[in-house]
């Protein structure tokens, strides 16, 4: 018995798992799924799907700076929005008539008031357009650098806790009746690190040095020369502050780094926290309030 021949049925064309109505003969080199070309990913050998590529992303660790930091794109977006909202703050400075009673650091509204907040919104107020400007290009100069060699988080960190601490000596020492402002106590904390970072890097510190040391000169001798008062207090406190901290950051063990800066940062808040509770107390008592 014969049997007649009949023709195959040609096999169905493969299409784009994404795109059903898209035929195609590229598969994704990893999972083997059809892709058309707007699916296709270019990889190290062939083409990938979306799925695989986004799902090898996430074993890929972000780059790191050398000493722990995410290493950013190249622009010092943080050092950048600081004084975007040093500038904004000015602006709303010079057109309230009552935020800079409010926001300036003064003692007795601290201890008195439970006004704690002083402590940190003195820090982004200015006493006149050359005080702000000052500042704001000082940190124009040292901002991008120390931002790109600690990373965004730990950059934060350090201008956050030198103006801090330039605020709790301030608190600590500062004449009763005396408001205080500016972000000075955050950028000579700037230059302490600053000076600290190079040394880590084997980088020439002498011109940072001489910054540190012409600074600290003004800040004794200008009220003499009828420069106006001058809070030394502010400036000695951050320029230790943020020294110490970024000594902590650029120098510690890389096994444990991470937990040793982040250690240090809370160790240090603490540290401001029970000093300006000490303050708050002694204020009170010679004040017969407690």
């Amino acid at each position: 018995m014969s049997i007649p021949n009949t023709p195959q049925s040609p096999a169905a064309t493969p299409t784009c798992y994404r795109h059903p109505d898209r035929q195609t003969y590229v598969q994704c080199t990893r999972c083997q799924r059809y892709i058309c070309p707007e699916c296709m990913r270019s990889a190290a050998v062939g083409h990938q799907c979306v799925e695989c590529v986004n799902e090898g992303a996430k074993s890929v660790r972000a780059p790191r700076t050398q000493f722990g930091g995410k290493l950013s794109n190249g622009t010092p977006v943080l050092t950048y929005g600081l004084i975007a909202v040093n500038v904004l703050m000015f602006v709303l400075q010079m057109t309230s008539k009552n935020l800079e009673g409010e926001l300036t650091l003064w003692s007795p509204g601290v201890a008195i008031h439970d006004q704690y907040y002083r402590l940190v919104t003195s820090a982004f107020l200015h006493y006149g357009i050359t005080h702000l400007l000052f500042n704001m290009w000082a940190l124009y100069v040292v901002g991008p650098p120390l931002e790109a060699w600690l990373g965004r988080l730990r950059f934060g960190a350090l201008y956050a806790l030198s103006g801090l601490g330039g605020s709790v000596l301030v608190y600590l020492l500062s004449p009763l009746q005396s408001a205080t402002a500016g972000a000075s106590g955050a950028i000579f904390g700037l230059f302490g690190a600053i000076f600290v970072v190079a040394r880590r890097l084997r980088l020439d510190v002498r011109w940072v040095a001489a910054v540190i040391v012409i600074n600290l000169v003004f800040t004794f001798v200008g009220p003499a020369l009828g420069t106006g008062a001058i809070s030394w207090q502010g400036h000695v406190g951050g320029l230790i502050t943020g020294a110490a901290v970024a000594a902590a950051f650029v120098y510690a063990p890389r096994a444990h780094r991470n937990a040793i800066q982040a250690g240090v940062s809370v160790g240090a808040v603490l540290i401001f926290v029970a000093l300006i509770a000490w303050r708050t107390n002694q204020l009170l008592t010679s004040f017969g309030m407690t």
